[in-house]
């Protein structure tokens, strides 16, 4: 997905501040970031991502609803990143600099009760 209008119109994303055009255009370039990375590497970027919080020594629990992307998924355990690797990807996407809140006000609230 490049665009909020690559989004179904009945998509909940639509509605998400994170999904607005501008922080889609933002992030994208955070995205294209860890795809340079990936690139050299020979792997996707989601692939890149999920090595990299493992690096942090931190579990994530990635969802999918196809069986490539779980492959895909699995397939980044058996990544290791080099510090070099792991350095660039600190500085291609600092700690922050995703824009755009995750939920709207009201949905924060009822996750927070």
């Amino acid at each position: 997905m490049r665009s909020v209008d690559d989004l179904d119109p009945d998509d909940a994303r639509r509605g998400l501040p994170r999904f607005s055009p501008e922080s889609i255009a933002a992030n994208l370039a955070l995205v294209d970031r860890v795809g340079a990375i990936a690139e050299v590497r020979g792997a996707t970027p989601g692939q890149i991502a999920l090595a990299w919080v493992a690096a942090q020594g931190a579990v994530s629990i990635p969802g999918t609803k196809r069986r490539t992307y779980l492959e895909e998924n699995v397939a980044a355990a058996d990544i290791t990143l080099t510090a070099a690797e792991l350095s660039a990807l600190d500085g291609a996407v600092p700690t922050g600099a995703v824009t755009g809140a995750r939920d709207t006000v009201e949905g924060l609230a009822r996750t927070n009760h």
